[in-house]
């Protein structure tokens, strides 16, 4: 016998007609409400109930169209199994993949992230989060500017109960766990690379100095360089400004390489803070008639996707970003379910490791000669020129 759907009074009008409740599947199944309630619902109770009695609720809610009501069902279990998602700058190509890993692990768990863009103002940060508590996300993953979460905000978490994972700064205080890459690990492989392939004349562009980043990127340098007596000349050593924009790092890189050749600073090999200013470094090599690898090599940081298509490839120090997002998921979905079971989470801290990416922006220094050439804007400055081994 076909089943048809004869919604009952209390059916709230939808485009497409009355919405279907569980009072109009629980008539056309021939089973009560409170049966039907507890299969669709899947309750605890819906062990005890027989398959085919199941079986026979769901295709008649599918039959009828029937969608389960979520905002009711959150309201009495007070779970939403919403993530609240706070992005610093989705247009910067470090979030992307981050947000990938976020996203692919919430829809395993069937949590629903609802994603905001801050766009780096603490305006638009402290309004969203406010949303977000509003609609009672049960957890916070924020993968952000630090700035941002200062004393005021972390004791409006702590006061609100809300799990919270920040991606790419430790808090090493406070209520909210955090999930990083060891910057410092990541800056000595890079030095090492290029120490390994011959190069003792390197240029460096720094971080901003109110990054949280930037810090321990320099302390791996000055601590490879300490031990391998390597000089770190501080006239090959420029830093990127604090513009929070994420193309800033990429015309800054070139600003501020262009910068050093108009000087007349010689470098066989230079490193940027991250991909961008590196990407911003290769341009302006380029426009400088110095040719990449053969004559200076160049090595980022991150391995966001423009690093692996652009020319040459950039060699950098990859983030597991995918991996980041992921565990950030894992870790606020624990301590989601130790506050559901009123048991205490103690803030984790994660310290992941970088990888070393070889690509053709990198080369061993091979005999060196002088040649005088001239750079756009200076006349007969020296430049160093390599020569491969063979």
């Amino acid at each position: 016998m076909e089943i048809v759907a004869k919604p009952t009074k209390s059916s709230s009008a939808g485009q497409n007609g009355p919405r279907v409740t569980i009072r109009d599947v629980a008539k056309q199944s021939g089973f009560s409400s409170s049966t039907v309630s507890i299969v669709l619902n899947d309750a605890p109770l819906a062990r005890y109930v027989a398959k085919t009695t199941k079986d026979r609720i769901q295709a008649t809610a599918k039959k009828l169209g029937y969608r389960p009501n979520l905002f009711a069902r959150s309201v009495r279990s007070h779970r939403t199994h919403t993530m609240g998602v706070l992005v610093f700058d989705m247009s910067d190509p470090f979030c992307t993949p981050i947000l990938q890993g976020i996203e692919d692990s919430l829809y395993k768990k069937s949590y629903l992230p609802i994603l905001t863009d801050v766009q780096n103002e603490r305006s638009r940060f402290e309004a969203y989060l406010e949303m977000l508590l509003g609609l009672r996300v049960e957890g916070l993953i924020v993968l952000g500017n630090w700035l941002f979460m200062d004393v005021d905000v972390l004791s409006d978490l702590a006061k609100n109960r809300i799990p919270t994972v920040m991606i790419g700064h430790e808090l090493k205080k406070g209520p909210v766990s955090t999930v990083i890459v060891d910057n410092e690990a990541g800056s000595r492989l890079a030095i090492e690379h290029l120490f390994r392939l011959g190069h003792r004349e390197i240029a460096f562009i720094r971080g901003p100095k109110g990054l949280g980043d930037s810090v321990p990127r320099w302390r791996g340098i000055k601590q490879f360089a300490e031990a391998n007596g390597l000089v770190l000349d501080p006239d090959r050593i420029v830093d990127l400004p604090e513009s929070q924009h994420p193309m800033t790092g990429f015309e800054a890189g070139h600003a501020l390489t262009k910068r050093l050749l108009d000087k007349g600073q010689r470098f066989t090999a230079l490193m940027g803070f991250d991909d961008m200013s590196a990407l911003g470094a290769i341009r302006a090599l380029a426009a400088a008639g110095i040719s990449i690898p053969q004559q200076c090599s160049v090595i980022g940081f991150d391995d966001v996707a423009p690093a692996s298509l652009c020319t040459p490839a950039l060699t950098t120090i990859r983030q597991p970003m995918s991996t980041m997002g992921a565990m950030s998921v894992t870790i606020a979905l624990e301590a989601i379910r130790a506050e559901h079971d009123s048991k205490q989470f103690t803030p984790l801290h994660r310290r992941l490791a970088p990888e070393l990416v070889v690509r053709d922006s990198t080369a061993a220094l091979g005999t060196v000669s002088l040649e005088q050439t001239e750079y756009p804007g200076r006349r007969n400055t020296t430049r160093l020129t390599r020569v491969l081994l063979s």
